[in-house]
């Protein structure tokens, strides 16, 4: 009789998710990112553009504050695929930054597609008399403890940047930091620092104007954004990367064929030469991964990463 009970109960939920699946979306869907007029929210509005025409319903854009919030509002939403995340990498390295985080960023999401990256770009300012990454290091360790570097937060993307680059090359540099990328961009252009792992998109004007001068990208291979720069690996740093990534996410248990396709129309709009278009304006590349292979991004990336904040003794306030 219990067996029996199980097995009809298994058999009504197992109805239910395919009937959601197969009426997703009858709503609109909301996508919960950081601030508006910040990197990650102009992403999500271009994909939303994209998905608004591919599923039929309205896709609208829920701003939160960085940090935590966002994650924890799509953890806590109905796993029914209308309510979905589009955050920075820093999403899943704030257990590490962190003492108290309310999600697990595996257990607690279902991976869609990873949807565009960044390079970082190393500036240095142009009074600072070197040309490569060779140089930089060298003159690193003659000036121990002399030079200083601008990022944003505690945690964030360029802050993390650096400290990989330092515990790379065991370079003594003191990071300031300032409430966000402009005022630290700004404070290096006027000299109070030296150098920055920027975002291309916010150097790139001034390097051309001769404000600010780039040395590499710190990208794996090349990047189209940047095309004139070596990459850090190859200029005398083998095995650096850091780029920022931006994920798509949905509640876990979400029904795979929500997920599918989620996945599906978001990779064939990625792939379009408009997406590929606007995406380059904001200073990102598409990518439109597998489900599978954001999962494998976000793993790898948290312990990469995860080793280089727990070393460096990083914690936000």
């Amino acid at each position: 009789m219990v067996r029996q009970t199980l097995a009809r109960t298994t058999l009504l939920l197992l109805f239910a998710a395919t009937a959601t699946a197969q009426n997703f979306p009858d709503r609109p869907i909301r996508i919960v990112t950081a601030e508006a007029g910040g990197s990650q929210d102009v992403a999500a509005r271009i994909l939303a553009v994209g998905l608004t025409a591919a599923l039929g319903q309205q896709v609208i854009i829920d701003n939160r504050a960085s940090g935590v919030i966002p994650g924890e509002v799509v953890m806590r939403a109905k796993p029914d695929g209308h309510t979905l995340l589009i955050y920075a990498g820093t999403f899943w390295l704030q257990p590490f930054v962190r003492k108290s985080v309310p999600y697990d960023p595996v257990r607690d999401f279902s991976p869609i597609t990873l949807v565009v990256t960044s390079p970082t770009v190393l500036v240095v300012h142009p009074a600072l008399p070197v040309k490569s990454v060779k140089d930089l290091i060298a003159l690193v360790k003659t000036r121990p403890g002399e030079l200083n570097y601008a990022m944003g937060s505690a945690g964030s993307a360029n802050h993390l940047a650096a400290e990989l680059f330092k515990s790379m090359t065991g370079a003594d540099m003191l990071g300031i930091g300032y409430r966000g990328n402009g005022p630290a961009v700004n404070a290096l252009i006027s000299g109070q620092v030296q150098l920055m792992f920027a975002t291309a998109s916010s150097v790139t004007p001034l390097v051309k104007s001769g404000r600010l001068r780039a040395i590499a990208v710190a990208s794996e291979k090349p990047s189209a954004l940047v095309p004139e720069l070596p990459t850090v690996a190859a200029s005398g740093l083998p095995g650096y990367e850091s780029i920022s990534t931006t994920g798509f996410f949905a509640p876990a248990k979400t029904p795979a064929a929500i997920i599918t396709r989620l996945y599906r129309d978001s990779v064939r709009y990625l792939h379009t030469a408009e997406a590929r278009e606007r995406y380059l304006a904001i200073g990102a590349e598409t990518v439109g991964s597998t489900p599978d292979e954001l999962a494998a991004k976000v793993k790898s990336e948290m312990a990469r990463m995860g080793k280089v904040i727990r070393d460096a003794g990083i914690r936000a306030e």
